[in-house]
């Protein structure tokens, strides 16, 4: 079978663009491996809003980080691509943290040029360290990972777009830069129009990826994969956030009748009233408990009351562990 590894590359090397959703939560990874995505991204922005309720404005240490990356890599067996920020320090500590990232079970990483502290790259105040500095890393973060494993996926992330002193310029000068150093994906942060991709693209060569969030009208899958980018990122987190906020809102004026109304209109919903306890494996629990546990301690199913029998709810989870 192919390491996770090998088959994001594959993935990013196909003719076809990849549509990779970024997550900040074993959850949210194990509703977008149930939807059907080949490969999952773990967000610094989402992690650092899921774990530590802050701003993605580096708070979040390397530690956090990696626990998280084992968390989500051990919820769903697909390939993990991981925001690893800045890298947690110098190139010394990046060697540390690419060793510590593949470990937990990524099958890639984009490491970005910010000054650290940085900041999420749709923000302003953003500032980049110098060019030799953001080449020492990238060289430190390809040689621990060819002492691991050398598929895993290696992507430079330039801020220099959008940075003070910042222009197109800029980010294409280092971009060529860091892929004369080796790695495997130029990540050009912030590009502020079509023609601008058509510009770094022309100018750089290999794989490459843009955020195109600053792009109006937003283009198309279809235009982005005839623009020459590798891959497509996407999320569904300020759906989550929208609808929470919105039932609690209902909830706090209205009491439980919103509630109700809620229940009503989703019906039989695949994340539906007990989705949750489907696809975070409660049925996968009864299996394992029917394979190791005695007759006489299952029948604590029987002789006990809830609203939620796993034993007649269908297996939709995800896990990888048997």
């Amino acid at each position: 079978m192919a390491k996770n590894s090998t088959i994001l590359r594959e993935l990013l090397e196909a003719d076809e663009i990849l549509l990779m959703p970024f997550v900040g939560s074993p959850l949210q990874a194990e509703l977008a491996a149930k939807v059907g995505f080949p490969a999952i991204g773990i967000s610094g922005a989402m992690t650092s809003a899921n774990i530590l309720g802050l701003p993605d404005a580096g708070f979040i240490t390397m530690t956090e980080l990696v626990q998280q990356v084992d968390r989500v890599c051990t919820a769903v067996n697909l390939p993990v691509l991981v925001d690893c920020d800045t890298g947690f320090g110098n190139a010394i500590n990046v060697r540390r943290t690419v060793a510590s990232v593949i470990r937990a079970g990524a099958a890639g990483m984009f490491i970005e040029d910010q000054v650290a502290p940085k900041r999420c790259g749709f923000s302003k105040g953003k500032e980049v360290i110098s060019l030799e500095e953001a080449v020492g890393k990238y060289q430190a973060a390809l040689d621990a990972r060819n002492e691991l494993d050398p598929d895993v996926v290696i992507m430079s992330r330039t801020d220099a777009r959008g940075a003070v002193g910042g222009s197109l310029e800029e980010a294409i000068r280092r971009a060529k830069a860091y892929r004369e150093v080796g790695v495997d994906v130029v990540y050009v942060e912030a590009l502020q129009s079509v023609e601008e991709i058509k510009q770094a693209r022309a100018a750089v060569d290999g794989l490459m990826f843009a955020t195109t969030q600053a792009i109006q009208p937003h283009p198309t899958l279809q235009q982005l994969q005839d623009l020459g980018l590798c891959m497509a990122a996407t999320s569904a987190h300020g759906a989550t956030l929208v609808a929470q906020w919105d039932l609690l809102v209902a909830i706090k004026q209205r009491g439980f009748e919103p509630l109700r109304e809620f229940g009503e209109r989703i019906g039989d919903h695949p994340m539906g009233r007990w989705g949750m306890f489907d696809i975070t494996g409660f049925p996968k629990v009864v299996e394992w408990e029917k394979k190791y546990l005695s007759p006489e301690k299952m029948a604590k199913y029987d002789n006990s009351l809830g609203n939620y029998d796993a034993r007649s709810r269908p297996d939709v989870s995800v896990k990888t562990a048997e």
